[in-house]
């Protein structure tokens, strides 16, 4: 990563607007660079500004003093190294800055709750920077607006990822401003659009480290790196292809693999399902080798205990053809089957099994770029006798509605196994990182 990258033409023309705008909006891709481009001309804002009180929002306390306050070397901590210092202001946590205009105080505020536009009121601010602005709650963004009224000089500066055309932020706010703009009555307004592209931090082969892990076609691609306002329709795997990606069993079941893991998502009423997954050799491809589906009813009253006598039964059979096999990773909230499950592993014999809880703080998208990523460079598999998750791969779909709200999420309404997807997303997962590095992947889709 170069250190100080210089500033596009683009970049440098948003901060200069600013000067004279009231309403300053950063939005595009991730790794755009917004936050940063931002700083810089809130910064240069907040030292010549008439007023003393600003305040600076995010999600989260915690998302501001990463995002706004520190921002990995660039916040305005370091931005103003040497007359800046934290404290209390009035009891809130605040930046004090030695500007050449006297003391300014930077309140920092939390903003994901409706209640947290309580804590800002009270005061005017004389400037407002909220990061991730379409994060936090409508009831703070207006507030954090209608608190800059009185200021001798208005300044207000957002950064934002994209979001569906129909999210509150545009429907609400945004679109007006964007109109008003078209209608040549609002001059104050200064708004930019940057993608990863502009960010001149990132040399050339990282840059291409980077897009090679996105479909082009994919609606990921659209939103996190053109940086386009998209709607959820259609696939999520666009780049699966069953003409090159299903292959035969015995050619499954034949390749060596240096390291292999069996996923386990459980259902109540929903399907069981359980998934041997395969790495081969330099981290290189990932084989869906073979798994367990079990789609049972409430008449059924299947016990987790009997959920595990399932599932054991299978890995009896995978233990043999593949000894290294030691690791399961099970949903995280199924506690009662983790417990039935290790003692059915010790009275088969196979104690020496180790059985984790899946971690997923990194959420579902992050393991859903793995998938894609792996499937766009071809070094995704899955044997031809895994029809249920062959048809879980091409019927994937966003859901709409949470997505509009905000969220990344798959469709799941009954209409396509996605508990396929859940349990070999456990099983390999875990290797993402190696997967990630692999000595041949950066190479792929250049």
């Amino acid at each position: 990563m170069i250190p100080y990258a210089p500033l596009t033409e683009d970049q440098a023309d948003y901060i200069a607007r600013s000067r004279d705008s009231w309403l300053n909006v950063a939005e595009g891709g991730k790794r755009a660079g917004k936050n940063i481009i931002n700083l810089i001309a809130w910064a240069a804002a907040l030292d010549v500004h008439p007023d003393k009180l600003h305040l600076c929002g995010g999600v989260s306390t915690a998302a501001v003093k990463m995002n706004i306050i520190d921002s990995n070397g660039f916040g305005l901590l370091h931005i103003f190294a040497g007359r800046s210092r934290m404290g209390k202001y009035r009891g809130r946590e605040a930046l004090f800055i030695r500007s050449v205009k006297g003391e300014k105080v930077v309140i920092i505020a939390g903003g994901k709750k409706a209640d947290d536009a309580a804590r800002i009121k009270g005061n005017s601010y004389g400037s407002v920077y909220v990061t991730e602005v379409n994060e936090c709650h409508p009831t703070f963004m207006k507030e954090c607006i209608d608190r800059t009224l009185a200021s001798r000089k208005r300044q207000i500066f957002f950064d934002l990822n994209p979001k569906p055309p129909s999210h509150w932020f545009y429907a609400d706010f945004l679109n007006y401003q964007d109109d008003l703009k078209r209608r040549g009555i609002n001059p104050g307004y200064n708004y930019g659009h940057f993608t990863i592209l502009g960010n001149l931090s990132l040399g050339d082969e990282q840059l291409i480290r980077e897009l090679a892990k996105y479909d082009k076609g994919s609606l990921w691609y659209q939103s996190d790196i053109l940086g386009l306002r998209t709607a959820a329709s259609g696939r999520i795997y666009s780049s699966y292809d069953p003409a090159t990606m299903v292959i035969d069993r015995k050619t499954a079941m034949s390749k060596r693999y240096i390291d292999m893991a069996v996923g386990v998502d459980v259902g109540g009423t929903d399907a069981t399902c359980a998934t041997l997954v395969g790495v081969t050799a330099n981290w290189q491809d990932l084989v869906l080798i073979d798994g367990v589906y079990d789609k049972q009813g409430i008449s059924d009253k299947m016990t987790e205990a009997k959920y595990a006598q399932l599932i054991v039964e299978r890995l009896l059979l995978w233990q043999k053809q593949f000894p290294q096999l030691s690791r399961l990773y099970v949903d995280s909230a199924a506690k009662l089957f983790r417990t039935a499950l290790k003692e059915e592993l010790i009275r088969r014999g196979l104690g020496r099994i180790a059985i984790h809880s899946f971690d997923k703080s990194d959420g579902i998208n992050a393991r859903i770029e793995l998938t894609c990523m792996l499937q766009m460079q071809g070094r995704f598999y899955v044997a031809s006798h895994l029809e249920r998750w062959q048809e879980a791969y091409m019927m994937a779909t966003w859901d709409e509605h949470a997505y509009t709200l905000g969220e990344w999420a798959r469709t799941d309404n009954g209409s396509y196994p996605v508990d396929c997807l859940d349990s070999a997303e456990y099983a390999f997962y875990p290797f993402a990182r190696l997967l990630e590095r692999s000595k041949e992947w950066g190479n792929a889709g250049t």
